[in-house]
């Protein structure tokens, strides 16, 4: 696992690579970075484990974040979140 930050400023604020990762990881994993980031910023997780759709859309659901676009590619699922508080 590895966290590149600023990868790509058009993308996200920070990007959190959880791949090969398995529930729950990808999700804790996630909250952790959302928790160093600012309102308003963004952050592009990048999970392989399947049910992590479902994970992003509930967590996402029931939080104050914003899932603002979730996708596949490459093998991966990738979830672009806005933190809002």
């Amino acid at each position: 696992m590895a966290v590149v930050k600023n990868a790509d400023k058009k993308m996200a604020d920070q990007v959190l690579d959880v791949t090969g990762l398995n529930c729950p990881m990808p999700l804790l994993k996630a909250k952790q970075a959302l928790n160093k980031l600012s309102a308003g910023q963004t952050l592009l997780v990048k999970a392989t484990d399947p049910g992590s759709v479902r994970d992003f859309k509930s967590f996402t659901e029931l939080s104050t974040h914003q899932l603002l676009e979730s996708y596949e590619e490459n093998d991966c699922f990738c979830y672009l979140i806005l933190k809002n508080d």
